[in-house]
């Protein structure tokens, strides 16, 4: 029996990266997961793990895709047990760093597709008697860091907020809500970037390395099981040590 034995899941941004890492981390603890991107890349995922996994095309920003999401995941499982919200809009940090055009960037996906994925979530999730949210933000949102767009750390500190929001209004009815804020993680695209780069933000762990994608799986995967049935409302830097240290 594996740590998710028969649970049903949706994870948005399984195309690649942190989302996809999750889905297999998910599947091979016994899950059953509904795989959401935009990109096309959920079926490139589904094929790769299996029939445990059913792919969906959503835009986690539009309303209407998020219900459809959510609809296809209670036909194809009878229920949501849990909702992995992993889906992001990254960018590097512009030149105005109070930009009103990085904010319309960085908003939509980040802080306003959470919270159309968790409104829907937790519809679902009251029908069978609760279940669990996880939420991905980043270190950013924490405090603070150089490379990032200021309106990429307040989108995801607004995130740690509306989780503790829902793990307060929801957790008499069964639900649960937490966060993930990873440090700096070696997905496709960060081992896209500049050598000295890497060696920059992978030095800023106090294990003096990147995570891996599979690494932030683990700890979604126990925070989506009955293991962590008392664990809620909580942030948890995944970070290997970053946010313990002073700049």
């Amino acid at each position: 029996m594996g740590l998710l034995e028969g649970k049903s899941t949706v994870i948005t941004g399984a195309g690649r990266g942190i989302g996809k890492a999750c889905a297999a981390v998910f599947v091979r603890e016994g899950a059953r997961v509904l795989a959401v991107d935009f990109s096309g890349a959920q079926k490139d995922t589904a094929a790769e793990l299996g029939s445990a996994v059913v792919p969906f095309h959503a835009d986690v920003s539009k309303e209407e895709d998020v219900a459809a999401m959510i609809d296809a995941a209670v036909e194809a499982f009878g229920r949501v047990d849990a909702q992995l919200n992993v889906a992001a809009t990254l960018g590097g940090r512009s030149a105005d760093y109070l930009s009103a055009e990085d904010y319309d960037l960085m908003t939509p996906v980040n802080l306003r597709g959470v919270l159309l994925c968790c409104k829907y979530a937790v519809e679902a999730m009251l029908r069978t008697g609760g279940g669990s949210i996880v939420n991905f933000s980043s270190v950013g949102g924490l405090n603070t860091e150089a490379r990032a767009p200021v309106s990429y750390m307040t989108a995801k500190a607004g995130v740690h907020a509306l989780t503790k929001a829902i793990a307060s209004e929801y957790g008499p009815q069964g639900i649960r809500a937490n966060v993930i804020a990873p440090g700096f993680t070696l997905t496709e695209l960060n081992q896209t970037i500049p050598t000295d780069v890497l060696r920059e933000l992978s030095a800023k762990a106090a294990l003096g390395r990147a995570a891996n994608t599979r690494e932030q799986g683990e700890v979604a995967a126990f925070l989506a099981s009955d293991r962590a049935s008392f664990v809620t409302g909580t942030v948890i830097p995944v970070d290997g040590g970053w946010s313990a240290r002073l700049p």
